[in-house]
Formats: structure tokens, C-alpha cells, sequence
């Protein structure tokens, strides 16, 4: 197939790979606009851009897809299909409408829970069990269109959103293939034929079935929150079996914001365990920072202090407060505590909790914040 690939950030790149590595051809690939990165400020290219080019794909990186000379280009393109991952802008419907077959987008999350701009984050931030990666056919909305399949996984009780994001990624990107190889099959075979790889009917094209199922078995997997699907998690799907796109149940849905550097900043009033979280989500950007004596100060690694370890102190602290400082530090939150694995002074390197203490001689009883 023909396909112009829209991406930015390392998210999309498995995609990408794999979009090659299947044999398609991508004489095109979109990316944001090189940014001024590091002290002296060099324009540097998005991760997808620079890959693109590495390989001698041409990139077009316009400020805005909304001009008709943007328009144009994406035309000339002549492409069956968008793919579409982490882009970082929204498609106007006459972008929308130019390829064949339509515009696919790999999400970071089992739609309709999590639409917006930061899924992986939004995971971790409200300690979801489960989490997955949904093949979703574009429309107008944001995330809103009907699912043509999905995969899901675990999230690690310890897992960032970068480990996280890396494996959705390549789930993604193994997900995205396939859809497209049906996807082909599907619109080149005529109405009621069968397909030659499965047997089935040529209306089963679009969703995976969940392993050990078979065409015209009872239920196909769908994520949670599509229309018709059940309220229990679905499996992981192994086979590439495939039914029309199904419609997301908009009631279902929840949104995620775009994350600013400033969402960072440690409110020590919120609970330990929603901290904790927050440093899983926030790595490796915007990472969290308080400050001490007017100085910023970097933190990572925190973990929540069992609340029975906390009331031992002798009962409720000011949140901000340092319960210990020592071999580990502790600081007292809205509930329980946390405990903080590593920390960076502003201008210093990133030290172990008991070597920035020694050195930066912190002791009990400070408020930081």
C-alpha cells in the first residue's frame, strides 16, 4: 500500500519501522517543525522527521495543515492510507478525506478511556490495573472514531511512562500492520467474497477476535467502552481475524490533557500514593520538582510510606515537612508519605537520597514546597 506516515516523537517510530519493514511504501512522512533543543539553542528534528530522513524519505514538517498549499502536497501524494501516531496536531476533515481508504491512528490507550493528548500518563496518574494500544479509524472528533482493533497489557506496578509508552509502542506498531494488511485485502476482494487467508466472509474485516476464538465464533474482542462490548477486560488478541470497525460508546469516555512542564510541581497537600504515581507518569518528562530554600529541586524514584510506618512518627505532619533524612528521606504528604530515591540540587548532578543529604546537609523538619 500507499501510505503517508504522520509522526513525531520516538512513540511513533516502531510504527514506522514496521510500516516499512512490511513492504508498504511511504513516500511521504509528516512531522512537527524542528525545535531549538540544548543551550545554544540548534534547531533539531523530531524523532520520526529525522529517522524519515536518515532513510531518504522526503519529510514535510509545515507549521499548519490548514493552507491549500499543505493540502496540495498531502494530495500529491496519492496515498491509500494515512497512518497517523502522536502527530501532536488535528487532522481537519479535508485532510481526512484525501487518501483511499481512509486515515488510521495508533492510540495509546483502550478507547474510548483515555482520549486526548497524554494516555500513557493518564494510566498511571489514575493507577489503572490495565491499559493497551486501540487501531482507530479517524474522523473529525478527538479519538473518536469507530475501533478496528485492540490489544491490551498489564501496567507494572514500578513501570514509568517511558517503559510503558515503549511497549505500546511496539504493540501498536505490530497492531497497525496488520490492520493495514486486512484493511488491503478486504477493500481489493468484492462484496461477499471470501477471504483466501481465513475463510470468511469479506464483511469480517476490521476487529481482532481474542485467542482461541474463530470466524463466526460469539464475540470478537472489543476494549472496553465499544459499543456492544462487555464490562470485563478483554484478552490480548493473537489472531488476525478481523470484523468491521466498531463504535465507540461515547458515554464511556474519558480525556486526558496535554501535560505542561509546570504539572511537575509537587503539591505535598495530595496523597503519597498519588505522588508516587505522578513520578511514574511524569518520567521522563516533565519529571517532578519541589523546592528548598527557594531553590528548585529535582526528585524521582518516590515510593509511598506504609501509612502505619507514618502514624508511628507521632501522628499527622504538614505535608512538605522531612520526616526523615539519612540513609532515605521522607516527606510528609496530605496522606501518608513518600519516600524519595534520588534528588538534583538546581545546577547539580542527580545524587542518592543519602548522599544529597550529607552533602547538601538536609536534615529533619525542613518544609520544602
Amino acid at each position: 500500500m500507499r501510505i503517508v506516515f504522520f509522526g513525531s516523537p520516538p512513540f511513533a517510530l516502531p510504527t514506522l519501522e514496521a510500516v516499512l519493514a512490511a513492504g508498504h511504501r511511504v513516500p511521504l512522512v509528516v512531522s512537527q517543525p524542528g525545535k531549538p533543543v540544548g543551550r545554544k539553542g540548534d534547531v533539531t528534528d523530531p524523532p520520526v522527521a529525522a529517522r524519515a530522513k536518515s532513510l531518504g524519505i522526503h519529510v514535510f514538517q509545515p507549521a499548519t495543515l490548514k493552507d491549500d498549499a499543505a493540502l496540495a502536497r498531502l494530495a500529491e501524494a496519492s496515498a491509500d492510507v494515512f497512518v497517523v501516531v502522536a502527530y501532536g496536531k488535528i487532522l481537519a476533515q479535508r485532510v481526512l478525506d484525501l487518501p483511499r481508504l481512509g486515515c488510521l491512528n495508533v492510540h495509546g490507550s483502550l478507547l474510548p478511556r483515555w482520549r486526548g493528548a497524554s494516555p500513557v500518563q493518564a494510566a498511571i496518574l489514575a493507577g489503572d490495573a490495565f491499559t493497551g494500544v486501540s487501531i482507530m479509524k479517524m474522523d473529525a472528533g478527538m479519538d473518536t472514531g469507530p475501533v478496528y482493533a485492540a490489544r491490551e497489557t498489564r501496567i507494572g506496578d514500578e513501570e514509568t511512562a517511558e517503559e510503558l509508552g515503549a511497549r505500546l509502542a511496539q504493540m501498536g506498531a505490530d497492531a497497525l500492520v496488520e490492520t493495514l494488511y486486512f484493511l488491503e485485502g478486504e477493500k481489493g476482494r468484492g462484496k461477499g467474497e471470501r477471504s483466501a487467508e481465513t475463510g470468511a466472509p469479506s464483511s469480517t474485516a476490521g476487529q481482532f477476535f481474542s485467542e482461541g476464538e474463530l470466524p463466526g465464533a460469539t464475540a470478537p474482542l472489543m476494549p472496553r467502552g465499544i459499543a456492544g462490548a462487555g464490562g470485563t477486560a478483554p484478552h490480548p488478541p493473537s489472531q488476525k481475524i478481523f470484523l468491521p470497525p466498531v463504535p465507540q460508546n461515547d458515554s464511556l469516555a474519558t480525556y486526558c490533557p496535554k501535560i505542561a512542564r509546570e504539572d511537575g510541581r509537587v503539591d505535598w497537600s495530595r496523597p503519597g500514593l498519588e505522588l508516587a504515581r505522578r513520578a511514574r507518569a511524569f518520567t521522563p518528562w516533565p519529571g517532578l520538582f519541589t523546592f528548598r530554600r527557594d531553590m528548585r529541586l529535582k526528585l524521582s524514584g518516590l515510593s509511598p510510606v506504609p501509612r502505619e510506618a507514618f502514624d508511628a512518627r507521632g501522628g499527622r505532619e504538614t505535608p512538605g515537612v522531612l520526616l526523615e533524612a539519612g540513609p532515605r528521606v521522607v516527606v510528609a504528604c496530605g496522606e501518608g508519605a513518600v519516600s524519595v530515591a534520588t534528588l538534583q540540587a538546581e545546577g547539580r548532578k542527580p545524587l542518592p537520597a543519602a548522599e544529597f543529604v550529607r552533602g547538601e546537609r538536609v536534615a529533619p523538619g525542613e518544609r520544602w514546597g
